[in-house]
């Protein structure tokens, strides 16, 4: 069988959080840089349909696509870093795959056979895996496979490759093994052996690592690589080297170092030129020499866990360069929030973000945070929660409806200032059912946001099933908080604002889901730098 797409597995060993997502998205980089089309796909083991209904406990942000698809954190690491945007394709769980299949017995697709993992299960994998390779718009597609070679949930996956290398041969398609090469302090010695179990792991599969990329805190030197090639049955050069690094953005040039990108289209027979990153590296530079610093406040109660947040912390990065900062971001739970500690926690800040999320544990915090900064004009961005929590803190503080509140929070409130969704009331099952994707907003003429986008009509990506109470917009207006972004068809309050603050915006929306290392999201870029105006004169006071 003859294939013009080439397919690349990236699997894991010894541990998870290895960071396979970041060499999957360095090395697509790379090949991109060199006038590759490529894309990256992300295969999850767990049975959930997707990560949608997942607590952030478990799994870390969910991140939409355009299209509506709840996915995994990574598809945004994928996007920042290749700048095109993913979709449903993109991530494939088991719970996909397995209703899928049960849906085809169902009709009757299977003509009566026995359904087994091999091949009815196997192959429904593999036509995940290849329809974007199918597509014709991608000459280069990898694979990231979730969790580590071993588990039980994994094995369909790797079986999957292993017939995959033999359907479209080995020039086709490749593995990429991800490892720990783990320090033992008290030995002072780096140890290759639990490498040499995961690629043995592996090959009890079927399937041989074509390439070893080493997770190491500390340099593996030429006797280690030459220890891994002859026990793990891999060339010299191709043992890569994976060091720590200071920030995942070095990842790419670490990976080019390496030569991670030379020995992989070596592989698959296809040309290597230099790759050019200079815009990349011109971020970089300003990343890593700010002129100027500046702390936020990111207010949200699931804090204590930086993926649950991990589009906003990288949408600060990719803002902070553009403005040549440093943006320290200070978490703040809002559940330990209140009137008596506000001023302690919210007083040095530069500006504060009240992050997304769901259900009442902590809103007060928000709204008291919310309070703060509009009294004390410190620069504000809400996002999706927090743009409703800023709806009831000015209901309840300046139009005086002491009880305004979500019905998600208190379905009896008199003033329910923020409601369900006219469409979300007969919804029963949660699983894929928000408001999701991309979806348009026009923009109020001479609004902060209309001067931040310099458009009138954008589009930008949802998941939320409570809005904006239209009932109360014209109270709401009156008293000063301008509805600035409508949804064109519906009216749907997108984006509110105060005209009297210094800067005050919220947005229904997540925009974090749409920064990337060459297009800093122009809100979080306007806002760092509000952020920065408010900093400088305060900090030139406490400096006399």
């Amino acid at each position: 069988m003859t294939s013009t797409t080439k397919y690349i597995f990236v699997t894991g060993g010894v541990t998870s959080s290895l960071g396979k997502g970041i060499i999957a998205a360095s090395l697509a980089k790379l090949l991109q840089a060199q006038g590759y089309r490529v894309t990256i796909q992300k295969l999850d083991p767990y049975i959930n349909v997707d990560p949608g209904t997942l607590n952030p406990y478990e799994h870390g942000e969910c991140y939409v696509t355009n299209d509506g698809a709840e996915t995994d954190l990574d598809l945004g690491h994928y996007e920042r870093f290749l700048n095109v945007p993913t979709s449903q394709a993109n991530n494939v769980t088991t719970g996909k795959i397995y209703q899928s299949v049960i849906e085809k017995e169902r009709r009757g697709e299977f003509l009566g056979k026995t359904v087994q993992v091999i091949p009815h299960i196997t192959n429904e994998i593999k036509e995940r895996i290849q329809i974007l390779g199918k597509s014709g718009d991608y000459e280069i597609v990898i694979t990231e496979i979730g969790g580590t070679v071993g588990d039980i949930e994994s094995l369909p996956y790797i079986e999957s490759v292993r017939q995959l290398k033999w359907d479209l041969g080995d020039q086709n398609v490749i593995v990429v093994h991800l490892t720990l090469i783990p320090y033992l302090a008290a030995a002072r010695e780096l140890k290759t052996k639990p490498t040499q179990h995961s690629v043995k792991t592996l090959m009890e599969s079927g399937v041989q690592a074509d390439i070893l990329v080493c997770r190491t805190e500390h340099e593996i030197g030429d006797a280690i690589r030459a220890k891994l090639a002859r026990f793990c049955n891999v060339h010299k050069e191709a043992i890569i080297q994976s060091i720590d690094a200071s920030t995942i953005y070095d990842v790419p040039n670490m990976m080019l170092e390496e030569g991670l990108d030379k020995v992989v289209l070596n592989k698959l027979g296809l040309k290597w030129s230099a790759p050019d990153l200079t815009s990349w590296n011109e971020f970089l530079a300003r990343h890593k020499n700010p002129k100027n610093e500046i702390t936020i406040g990111l207010i949200g109660k699931y804090v204590e866990l930086q993926d649950s947040y991990k589009s906003i912390l990288e949408s600060f990065i990719h803002a902070g360069a553009a403005n040549e900062v440093k943006v320290n971001v200070e978490s703040i739970h809002s559940e330990y929030l209140n009137k008596d500690n506000i001023k302690l926690k919210l007083s040095h800040l530069d500006g504060v973000v009240v992050a997304p999320g769901f259900g009442v544990r902590g809103i007060e915090g928000k709204i008291e945070a919310v309070k703060y900064v509009r009294e004390h004009n410190i620069p504000y961005l809400g996002i999706c929660l927090g743009m409703q929590m800023a709806v009831i803190e000015y209901s309840r503080n300046v139009l005086g409806l002491e009880d305004a509140n979500s019905t998600e929070m208190n379905k009896n409130t008199r003033y329910p200032v923020i409601d369900l969704m006219e469409e979300q009331k007969a919804v029963t099952n949660k699983g894929g059912t928000m408001r999701l994707g991309a979806w348009d907003c026009k923009l109020k003429e001479g609004s902060i946001v209309s001067e931040v986008y310099n458009k009138t009509n954008i589009e930008e990506r949802h998941r939320h099933r409570y809005e904006y109470n239209n009932q109360y917009k014209e109270q709401l207006e009156a008293a000063g908080m301008i509805s600035t972004g409508l949804n064109p068809e519906t009216g749907l309050v997108e984006i509110i604002e105060i005209p009297e603050h210094p800067w005050f915006v919220g947005v229904q929306y997540h925009p974090e889901y749409k920064s990337t290392v060459s297009n800093p999201h122009p809100l979080f870029v306007a806002f760092v730098k509000a952020a920065l105006k408010y900093s400088l004169p305060k900090n030139s006071v406490s400096m006399t």
